[in-house]
């Protein structure tokens, strides 16, 4: 879990402070529903979104406005919360049997039991925005973010299927239902840094340049790893009827190839699936997506750049490379 996290010791320990506090918060009394709970922390993910909310909370560690450390803590979990629930979320969406090699709730314990898991994460997530933030902007900041969350999801939903989703329509979701939660982990870092205005604005900006290329990078991985390597299954946007960049580049001058079988929709083979991931390695989906992605990356870099020179601002930028290179 922390091995993404090895070069800054200082955030190792704060985030083995956060899964403390998580595990905390999700002790319930009901047996069946501690067990469901301790599946899901046992899966963790790399806590991107903490370790960057903690990254930029040490930007300016002299201001007199740096939060304390359980305050902190409280942040960096509540957003790795966040992250949880719309995973739980999602997986009932996608009917996702596996995530990152483990069976998911609702494939396990059914739909109903996903839903109300999913739910009761979020209301631990606001319990810990209040305890941390009351009397600040940023209560109604992670309500504005939750609801961008909502609308990016529903929107992807309304598109499954359709052969007139365009790229524009494909980056909108990007924003709203993944790249708005690394916005608020680098605004809030920033805010509580003590920065001025218009450096949490530059700090919100790399985090919203940084999440849009984060989600082409994972929709590249579905049309070029494998199930062993991603922990999950591979093409499952696509037999979702989610049409990712890499496709819809690949599509742009050949629809006569691609629409025989995306007009199949649910009833798209295994094997059909396969083929249209060798042709949209063909025609170059891939290779576009990724120069799509360098481009928000750099973007993110250039609002970097605005930051204070500091030895943790060099430490975003490694993390913000990494992305380049991630396999899984």
């Amino acid at each position: 879990m922390f091995e993404l996290w090895s070069q800054f010791p200082n955030i190792a320990a704060q985030l083995k402070e956060v899964h403390t506090l998580m595990q905390e918060r999700l002790t319930m009394k009901s047996g069946p529903l501690q067990a469901i709970l301790d599946e899901l922390l046992a899966t963790r993910g790399k806590l991107l979104r903490p370790g960057l909310f903690l990254l930029f909370s040490n930007l300016n560690t002299s201001s007199s406005l740096k939060a304390n450390n359980e305050s902190e803590i409280k942040i960096a979990a509540s957003l790795e919360l966040l992250y949880m629930a719309t995973l739980v979320h999602d997986e009932i969406i996608d009917d996702s049997p596996l995530r990152r090699g483990k069976q998911t709730v609702q494939s396990k314990y059914g739909k109903d039991i996903a839903v109300y898991t999913g739910d009761l994460l979020f209301t631990v997530m606001f319990d810990l925005v209040v305890e941390a933030f009351n009397g600040t902007p940023y209560v109604q900041r992670n309500v504005k973010v939750m609801r961008e969350l909502l609308i990016g999801e529903l929107d992807q939903m309304t598109h499954r299927y359709n052969l007139n989703v365009t790229v524009d329509d494909y980056l909108f979701n990007a924003q709203h239902k993944t790249a708005a939660l690394f916005q608020l982990a680098c605004e809030e870092g920033a805010y509580l840094a003590g920065l001025n205005e218009t450096q949490i604005y530059d700090a919100s900006q790399v985090g919203r340049y940084m999440g849009i290329a984060f989600q082409i990078y994972d929709d590249i991985l579905d049309y070029t790893s494998s199930e062993e390597v991603l922990n999950k299954p591979v093409l499952e946007d696509l037999s979702q009827g989610v049409y990712t960049l890499p496709l819809l580049l690949a599509r742009q001058e050949h629809k006569s190839l691609f629409d025989p079988y995306l007009l199949k929709k649910d009833q798209l083979t295994e094997q059909e699936a396969q083929e249209v991931n060798r042709y949209v390695l063909k025609y170059e989906g891939v290779k576009k997506a990724q120069q799509v992605a360098e481009h928000y990356t750099q973007k993110a870099l250039d609002h970097l750049h605005q930051l204070p020179d500091t030895p943790t601002r060099q430490g975003i930028e490694s993390i913000i490379l990494l992305l380049l290179e991630r396999k899984q």
